[in-house]
Formats: C-alpha cells, sequence, structure tokens
C-alpha cells in the first residue's frame, strides 16, 4: 500500500477531531441538532485551519442516518459513500480549473434534480474567489432561492475579492489561525500514534514555522521525519531541514549589532550561509525574536504571548535590558522591510547584509528612530570619555553632548619629521599601489600622520577599514613588512580611528601636505 501524507492520513473525520476552531463547530452543531441548516455558507480564513475539512463533516453529517452530537457515524451507507469520494449528493468543486460561466451553468442544471439518496445535496466550492463575475452572476439567483434539499457550501482564503452580491447571500464563518499550543498537543498526538519519538522543542518549532497552519505543520513534520527516519526527531535536526538559525545566533546577532561591530555581524552571517541556512527563514526568524524582545520590554507579564520556556524567557530579559525601545523598534522596521524584498531577490546575501550595515550604522538613515540612536550613540560615548565633535555654534565653541565646549586649537605642526617617515610618507602612492586587495583599497581611504616619539600613524575612517587592521593582526604584518620593502627598515604602524574628516583635522597633522608625495603613474590596462 501506498504511503499518505500525514495531514490525509490524520484529516478530522468528526467535529470532535477539528481543532482551534470551536466556536465554528459549535455553532454547526448547534444549528443541525435545532434543524436550523443554512442553505449558503462562506468558510474563509488562511490555508490550513480546517475550512474544507469541516465543509466535509458537515456534509457528511447532514446525509448520515445515525449521527452523533459529535460528529456523523461513519459506518452508515451515505457515510462511507462520501468518505470513499462515490456519493452523487456531495459534489467538490474546485473554482480555480472550473471557474467559467459554462460550469457554473452546469451546477445551476443539476441542482433541479433531487438527491436519489440522503437527504441533501452539498455543493463544496473551494477557493470561489477564482470564479469569474460571469460565473459569480450565474450563480446570484440561485445561492439566493436554491431547492430546500440544496446547500451551498463557498470555501476562500481571499474573502475581500468576493462581490458584496455574494457575501450577502451567505453566513459566513472566520476561520482562525490555530494557536502555536493547539498545533503542538495535535502533532504530538500523531507522532505517539506514528511510533515516532521527538523532542518538545522540536515540535513547537515546527508549530511556530506554521504560522497558524495546521497543514503546513502536518506537512513540516512528515518532511522532517522523512528527512531523519527512523531516529528521534530533535530540535537541532529540526532546524537542519527547515534551514532554520538556533536561537542563540539571534543572541551573539544581536550582541554585535548593539556593539556596531560591522564585522562581527557579516562574519555571523558568513556562518549561517555556509552552514546552508535560508536566508528568508532567516529574516523571518530574527524578526520574530526581535518582536519578542520588544514586547518584554513593554511589559512583565508577556510569556503567553511570546510562547517560549521559562528558560528562553529568562534570557530573552536580560537581553532585553541591552536595548532601548527605539532601537529594537528600528531594527524590527529594518527588518520587517527585508522580509518584504528578500523572497523574490536573486542576491539575498547581500540585502542581508545591507540591512545588518544599516542596523550598525544609524547614520546611513535619516528617520526619527535612526536619529535617535545616533543620538544614543553619542551618549554612550561621552559616557565612556570618547570627546564627540558636532555641529559648531555661533560662538565659536562645539556641541559636544548636551554642552557647549570651546573649540579644540588645531594640532601643531612637528617640528622634526624621521627620514623613514619622510620616505614613507613620500612613497605612500607606491606603497598603496604594491598591496593587494583589499588592503589596497583600505589603504586609499588612510592617512598618515606623527603620533608620540615621532611614531607613524595611519588614520582611518571607524567601520570596516579600521576593523580590517585592527581586528587582524596578520593585515598590520602585512602593512609593516610592505613599509619595510619600501623603506629599508622596521616601522611601527600605530592605527587610529575618527568618525569623519572634521574629527581628522582636529585631532591629527596631515603630513601629505608637508611632504610632497612622489606620483604614482598607474598602467594602462
Amino acid at each position: 500500500m501506498s504511503y499518505t501524507a500525514l495531514y490525509r492520513k490524520f484529516r478530522p473525520a468528526t467535529f470532535a477531531d477539528v481543532k482551534g476552531q470551536d466556536h465554528i463547530v459549535t455553532t454547526l452543531k448547534n444549528q443541525i441538532k435545532a434543524d436550523r441548516k443554512g442553505h449558503a455558507y462562506l468558510f474563509t480564513g488562511t490555508r490550513g485551519t480546517g475550512k474544507t475539512t469541516v465543509a466535509k463533516i458537515f456534509a457528511r453529517m447532514v446525509n448520515c442516518e445515525n449521527p452523533s452530537e459529535d460528529g456523523p457515524c461513519g459506518e452508515c451507507r451515505c457515510c462511507r459513500a462520501i468518505a470513499a469520494g462515490a456519493s452523487m449528493n456531495v459534489i467538490e468543486i474546485d473554482a480555480a480549473s472550473n471557474n467559467g460561466v459554462d460550469n457554473i451553468r452546469e451546477i445551476v442544471e443539476e441542482v433541479s434534480y433531487s438527491p436519489a439518496e440522503g437527504k441533501y445535496k452539498v455543493y463544496i466550492i473551494d477557493e470561489v474567489h477564482m470564479l469569474s463575475i460571469g460565473a459569480f452572476n450565474a450563480l446570484l439567483k440561485t445561492l439566493e432561492e436554491p431547492p430546500s434539499y440544496v446547500i451551498f457550501i463557498l470555501a476562500t482564503t481571499e474573502v475581500h475579492k468576493l462581490p458584496i452580491t455574494i457575501l450577502s447571500r451567505c453566513q459566513r464563518y472566520d476561520f482562525r489561525r490555530i494557536s502555536i499550543e493547539t498545533i503542538a498537543d495535535r502533532l504530538l498526538e500523531l507522532t505517539r500514534a506514528e511510533g515516532v519519538q521527538v523532542e518538545d522543542k522540536a515540535i513547537r518549532y515546527i508549530a511556530k514555522t506554521a504560522d497558524g497552519s495546521m497543514r503546513d505543520a502536518l506537512s513540516l513534520l512528515d518532511q522532517c521525519i522523512a528527512f531523519h527516519l527512523g531516529k528521534e526527531l530533535t530540535y537541532d535536526k529540526v532546524l537542519d531541514v527547515l534551514g532554520a538559525v538556533d536561537t542563540e545566533v539571534f543572541s551573539r546577532l544581536l550582541r554585535s549589532v548593539l556593539e556596531r561591530n560591522v564585522l562581527g555581524c557579516v562574519r555571523l552571517l558568513e556562518e549561517i550561509v555556509m552552514q546552508g541556512r535560508e536566508l528568508t527563514q532567516f529574516v523571518t526568524d530574527f524578526t520574530w525574536y526581535l518582536r519578542n524582545l520588544m514586547l518584554v520590554q513593554a511589559s512583565d507579564n508577556l510569556e503567553d504571548v511570546i510562547d517560549m520556556s521559562t528558560d528562553n524567557l529568562k534570557r530573552l530579559k536580560e537581553e532585553a535590558e541591552l536595548a532601548d525601545m527605539e532601537q529594537i523598534v528600528r531594527y524590527i522596521r529594518i527588518f520587517s522591510d527585508l522580509s518584504g524584498q528578500i523572497k523574490y531577490a536573486s542576491q539575498k546575501r547581500i540585502l542581508v547584509e545591507i540591512a545588518l550595515i544599516k542596523l550598525c550604522k544609524p547614520q546611513m538613515e535619516t528617520g526619527q528612530d535612526a536619529i535617535l540612536d545616533r543620538i544614543r550613540q553619542v551618549e554612550d560615548q561621552l559616557e565612556k570619555g570618547v570627546v564627540v565633535t558636532a555641529v559648531s555654534g555661533g560662538d565659536g565653541g562645539t556641541l559636544t553632548g548636551n554642552s557647549v565646549a570651546p573649540r579644540r586649537s588645531a594640532p601643531e605642526l612637528p617640528k622634526a619629521i624621521p627620514e623613514d617617515v619622510k620616505q614613507i610618507v613620500a612613497k605612500w602612492p607606491s606603497i598603496v599601489g604594491s598591496a593587494e586587495n583589499p588592503m589596497k583599497t583600505y589603504l586609499k581611504g588612510a592617512k598618515l600622520s606623527l603620533g608620540e616619539e615621532n611614531r607613524l600613524i595611519m588614520v582611518l575612517e571607524d567601520g570596516v577599514a579600521s576593523d580590517y587592521f585592527t581586528q587582524h593582526q596578520e593585515n598590520r604584518q602585512i602593512l609593516e613588512n610592505l613599509l619595510a620593502e619600501f623603506s629599508g627598515k622596521a616601522i611601527e604602524v600605530n592605527i587610529r580611528t575618527v568618525s569623519g574628516e572634521q574629527e581628522f583635522a582636529d585631532n591629527y597633522v596631515d603630513l601629505s601636505r608637508i611632504i610632497q608625495m612622489e606620483i604614482e603613474e598607474e598602467e594602462e590596462e
């Protein structure tokens, strides 16, 4: 016998088996019990929430010879015929492929014939929003006044596309997204029935990824079981199958962002990509993680809303204290915009890298939340004793934090410059030209100055260029070896960083303005 997918094998056969839609099930059961059945129903809601399943149970229930309070008996002739798809009383129509006027006219003609057996003829029209305008018009009169033995059940995921004339003729039932708790309980029940060992944490992640859809959850579970057939299904194995990232990675990423560590963020993304993780899923999960941080900051009693274990919630509360609400909201906005772009992008990694750099560098944006983040960054630097230079005041002073500090005097010119430093500055274009990329690119933006004890200083703008030398000792050693080749002496270089041209001018002497550089003629390629 061929294998049957879990979502088909465990499709609910009675109202008692339907999960997460009690408001609809109770209403339909009461209608049948009181013999107050409607002639036209509209079932709407997101995918996988039970619309078609409830429609089929209702169709069997109204024709069952021995119905119970929970649903059809499943044993009588009508129940068996409907379950086997051999009954002439229950007609399922896929409006996506049968959406023309002629298809609906056939239904209208068939409606005039009473059922051969059973009490009702039930027409289940799935994806009804796909019908053409002409088909809707052909259905209107029959939908409004069908024979007493006919029931229409229309199902759709996009109810806003239906004409108001159709909506006004139907009893509307909105199927809700199924909660993570309900989906997880159902999955645990099914895995026990299938004899599959599974971790609770793995089940909860599948339930969360399903986004309120029971069918999606069963399909994901089926996929994970098939990949690790015969083995216990653990949380890590589920992450591998779905291409997802552990929450511990999100914690590391958040800390790198808060430290404005662009290189750390890019390296972590490289690690995620090399593990074969799906970037679209990564963006969705990190946005969800930021949402949880925001909720933790907003209130202390959101355990049920956040839906995670006590240990994870404790760690989340600790991390929420590291960032302000405005920061987290800005991060969510950037990643929410990214989630809308990345689905159809060919260069997903580049888009994620751009978003991470935006998180680390609020100066790239001009929005209010970005400006607040930049002000916060200045305040943090002031607390650490870092001098922050901003816009000049009218009195010749400089705004520093919330106070006005006197303008710094220009740095003094050195009285004597060592010959080896002069030689390096004069040959700097040649030195830059002989370096290999990416070092060559970073050296082009560097400026040379002189520090204490007449030591050579290379000043770089804060960011990727400075990180290249300060966080990688081997790159600094390559540079010093390069300088030694041109000068014939061992040269020790001090690396300094600035936030812009003005900070360099206020604190350092530009040796290129004092020493004439040799012009490096680039060879034509």
